[in-house]
């Protein structure tokens, strides 16, 4: 597997990012404004369904903010693995890293299992979230906080 990595980081849009630090800068606010867009849409979502909030129908804003979500999660994976392949090594030894992307995982895993349910679609019907969706919902918001902190924490590794 050190061939693959040593590989990723000579391929050539990699050593245009390690070698330009214009290009470094750019791709990495496009990375922050990905999580802005990914982050702030999921917690809008899940503060809705915690009843923080009623002024919008979830019928409403439920599908938009799910999909919205969607983009910004694409976007930051896409930016993210860029960034990550400058210096694929370090980011693998980086405790930190590794639980930015076990959340990651999780925070996936959890909007997947919602919305492969009736309850979702329930929730958006009724204009309001059970016990179950709630739980999703409370899970969510902190795992990609979690994730947001742990993405922070790791340049201070």
């Amino acid at each position: 597997m050190p061939e693959f990595w040593t590989a990723l980081s000579e391929f050539p849009p990699t050593a245009w990012l390690r070698d330009s630090g214009t290009a470094y800068l750019l791709v990495n606010a496009a990375h922050i404004l990905s999580l802005a867009y990914l982050v702030g849409n999921i917690v809008t979502l899940d503060l809705r369904l915690l009843g923080v909030f009623r002024v919008v129908p979830l019928d409403a804003v439920g599908p938009m903010l799910s999909r919205s979500a969607a983009c910004g999660l694409l976007l930051a994976i896409f930016t993210g693995a860029w960034l990550f392949s400058v210096d694929s090594f370090a980011y693998l030894d980086n405790p930190a890293f590794l639980t930015k992307l076990c959340l990651i995982v999780l925070g996936v895993v959890n909007a997947l299992w919602l919305h492969s349910r009736a309850r979702w679609r329930a929730a958006l019907e009724a204009g309001k979230a059970g016990a179950a969706v709630r739980l999703h919902a409370l899970a969510s918001v902190s795992i990609w906080i979690g994730a947001v902190v742990a993405g922070r924490w790791i340049g201070f590794i």
